[in-house]
């Protein structure tokens, strides 16, 4: 049975209304070391995973499905929940009918020295579109890769479209933030077959055999990996352009190469 401890906020200016909104931006992000997280099924995966959470917003009488009812009822969660009018969660959502939960979760930071034994990932450099990362992360937990590494800045992991565009691998999956410089010094440490990506590369995709332990390095939407990039990797890969598009998607061209070399 739902409790309801609390009352429901109803004012658009409550001072933790005022947060959530603002954390849409990547300054308030990065001051508070939160994020947003929006949905049933992505507050369930980070409830699942313990990661630490501060609040979990709910509008009682949008929330009508058995598993969000089971989420808010969960007795982990009980001194998080904060139940808010239906119209202060419309505010708050970013898309058109809102499930009618989301959560305040503190961010992680993930560093190179914290990694487990891997045995395959990829590698972006300077992500510009937060929907990419997180659809390749949500593709590296498809095919079973181990980690993903955002290097030399770039989008914000925790932008809430890349949150949502993750379907809940972001709390599944270790990513790690670092320098291109720190990250190579680590993979020749682990024996890392490192693999770049480019038009100009001589070996078709379909013709290489990775090594493991593997990392996929893509570079960004508009550059690409440029020759200081390229001249790091251990071998070099192309994916055929037949039609009169000049190239792909950079989470397209990701998936299609994570599933040929996994």
């Amino acid at each position: 049975m739902e409790r309801m401890t609390k009352p429901i906020i109803t004012s658009l200016s409550n001072p933790l209304i005022k947060q959530a909104r603002a954390l849409r931006q990547r300054k308030e992000r990065a001051e508070t070391g939160l994020f947003l997280v929006e949905g049933i099924h992505h507050v369930g995966e980070a409830v699942s995973a313990n990661w630490e959470i501060d609040a979990v917003l709910y509008a009682p009488e949008i929330l009508t499905s058995d598993f969000a009812r089971e989420l808010t009822s969960s007795t982990a969660l009980q001194t998080k929940l904060q139940p808010v009018s239906a119209q202060v969660m419309e505010s708050l959502a970013e898309k058109d009918n809102p499930q009618g939960i989301l959560a305040i979760v503190h961010q992680k930071r993930t560093r190179l020295d914290e990694l487990g034994s891997i045995r395959s990932g990829a590698a972006v450099v300077s992500p510009q579109d937060p929907g990419n990362v997180g659809t390749i992360l949500r593709t590296l937990d498809a095919v079973g890769a181990g980690a993903l590494f955002l290097l030399d800045g770039g989008v914000d992991l925790y932008h809430p479209t890349s949150v949502r565009a993750s379907m809940g691998t972001l709390f599944l999956k270790p990513v790690v933030q670092t320098l291109f410089a720190e990250f190579i010094e680590w993979k020749r440490r682990g024996g890392f077959q490192l693999i770049g990506t480019s038009s100009r590369a001589d070996s078709n995709y379909k013709k290489l055999q990775p090594k493991s332990p593997w990392i996929l390095l893509l570079g960004s939407e508009q550059k690409g990996l440029s020759p200081e990039y390229l001249s790091a990797c251990d071998v070099r890969v192309s994916l055929p352009m037949r039609g009169r598009a000049s190239s792909l998607n950079l989470a397209v061209a990701a998936g299609v190469l994570l599933y040929q070399f996994t």
